[in-house]
């Protein structure tokens, strides 16, 4: 073994020195190779992906003798085979970033040992008690989590950070790659994996019937471990463990609502292929993809996998799911235009719900019933349903319903000509809709104030918030629903007519280039 004097160090280095690094050994093996405009880029995926450690950038400039800088970037999924057999005239003391690794590994105490290559099946941020779950077993206790955790970050093999308060922790890629290694040589990928696979479907599970009331902290959390999550649906696929995937899937169904409905829609596509889960699975996950359609606001999907849903609940006798499928059912008709099955399924939810005591069923009927007020035409039944959902969801923080009621009542007070009733329902559901970082809500509400500023006479205002609504809303794979398409043309022609068409464009633009903060910021002006 080498002295511990003769190993480089495993820190990091910044990004402008790292890619000096890289460029200069290339050099050394390439003498015509150059930073340029075409692989700027790809040498600084390179430096950022071996995490600014600097035998790690050495040794695949080393590689730009046989390879291209992409044709590298590529291949650092497998880094340690693809840097093994660098150049030893460039580091003549050295031989490969394994050696490097290795030597600190060795220093580790068993247990550290243990822990660290545990660590590896969590792809992003973990926490203290993500790792007791998943980490510790009989030969390391729970107990002893944070004392590993402590010593893994001393010598910088873990690194710490601070997300909304919380303390959570991370593995560099490089470190993850070779913990992974690690756990495979000792035999244990499949248990711990397997560990980790349950965790999360078991942790989230438990908070479905809380996420709604406790959406802001959920979400927070969401949004440390969706990287976590995210691995394991890809586990759950390719293992073919389609259950416990669907199961999971479903029950973070919320962060697909809010955040990421395009990318809920690929997942539970995938694991809702035919003979993939089992009847009790399939029910939830059904609905949740027929409501992910609603948003999107693509009739055809959501008609048919809400059917499916229904079927499902009917015969697991989950009168819950059923209610809520029922309600979201007669939404996707009404969507497609056929008024008479929109109406059978309301009643039949209506039915199913007065036989439940569950506040977010009566919630999710209130929502279906208001809705079908607005395609039929019936203010007074939208504003009658959205007042009574929109004071059990304030008294329960349910401030999901809460926005989504309180757009339906600004629709109704737009509707009827009454700009000013509505315009502090729009920003209330505007300032609920960026505290949960909502994004359906978000377009409807830049949509409806596009639109209020255009009736207002704020031609300039109107068309950049209707620009930003556009790219805010295909962001979600999402169209204009049909009832509302005609206020938004007659919003338009307002805009054109005020500044004329070229002006117009030039402000559409305008608005489809901010940001979403900035958007945001701008209507609440």
């Amino acid at each position: 073994m080498p002295n511990k004097e003769d190993v480089p160090s495993a820190g990091q280095i910044g990004a402008y020195e790292a890619i000096q690094l890289f460029v200069e050994r290339a050099l050394g093996v390439k003498p015509d190779f150059a930073l340029t405009d075409q692989n700027v880029a790809s040498v600084t995926l390179v430096c950022q992906r071996l995490d600014g450690i600097p035998l790690a950038i050495e040794l695949a400039a080393a590689r730009v003798k046989l390879l291209s800088v992409e044709q590298i970037a590529a291949r650092l999924d497998d880094r340690f085979r693809l840097l093994t057999g660098g150049s030893r005239a460039a580091l003549p003391r050295h031989q490969t970033l394994r050696t490097t690794i290795d030597w600190s590994h060795d220093l580790l105490t068993s247990r550290d040992q243990t822990i660290l290559r545990r660590l590896s099946v969590f792809a992003g941020k973990f926490t203290l008690e993500d790792v007791e779950a998943v980490c510790t077993s009989e030969d390391v206790a729970a107990a002893n989590a944070l004392d590993c955790l402590s010593s893994l970050v001393d010598r910088s093999l873990v690194t710490k950070e601070d997300a909304n308060n919380l303390a959570c922790y991370r593995l560099h890629e490089t470190m993850r790659e070779y913990a992974a290694l690690k756990l495979r040589e000792a035999g244990e990928e499949n248990v711990v994996e397997l560990r980790c696979t349950e965790y999360y479907v078991s942790r989230n599970q438990r908070a479905v019937s809380q996420g709604r009331h406790r959406l802001v902290e959920w979400l927070e959390w969401m949004d440390l471990e969706i990287d976590n999550i995210r691995s394991v649906l890809h586990r759950c696929l390719h293992q073919h463990d389609y259950e416990r995937g669907v199961d999971l899937a479903s029950s973070v169904g919320w962060y697909w609502v809010t955040r990421a409905t395009t990318e809920g829609v690929r997942w539970l596509d995938e694991l809702l292929a035919p003979g993939r889960a089992n009847p009790d699975s399939r029910a939830p996950a059904y609905f949740m993809r027929g409501f992910l359609a609603v948003l999107q606001s693509d009739p055809t999907t959501a008609r048919l996998t809400l059917e499916r849903a229904v079927a499902a609940a009917r015969e697991a006798e989950q009168l819950i799911v059923l209610s809520h499928s029922l309600s979201m059912s007669s939404i996707a008709e009404n969507m497609a235009g056929d008024r008479e099955a929109a109406g059978s399924l309301l009643e039949e939810a209506r039915l199913v719900t007065a036989r439940l005591d569950d506040l977010p069923a009566r919630l999710t009927f209130l929502q279906a019933q208001a809705l079908n007020g607005l395609f039929e035409g019936n203010l007074e039944t939208v504003r009658a349903a959205s007042s009574e959902g929109a004071s059990l969801s304030r008294a329960a923080g349910d401030l999901y319903v809460l926005e989504m009621m309180l757009i339906n009542l600004g629709m109704v007070a737009l509707m009827a000509g009454d700009l000013e009733a509505s315009r502090p329902l729009f920003a209330e559901a505007l300032r609920i809709a960026a505290k949960l970082d909502d994004r359906g809500p978000q377009y409807y509400v830049l949509d409806a104030l596009g639109w209020l500023a255009a009736s207002s006479g704020q031609a300039r205002l109107a068309a950049q918030l209707l620009g930003a609504a556009e790219v805010v809303r295909a962001r979600m794979g999402a169209r204009v629903v049909a009832i509302l398409a005609p206020l938004q043309g007659r919003a338009k022609e307002s805009a054109i007519a005020a500044l004329g068409e070229s002006k117009f464009e030039d402000e559409f633009k305008a608005g489809k280039g901010l940001s979403r903060d900035a958007a945001l910021r701008l209507a609440a002006h």
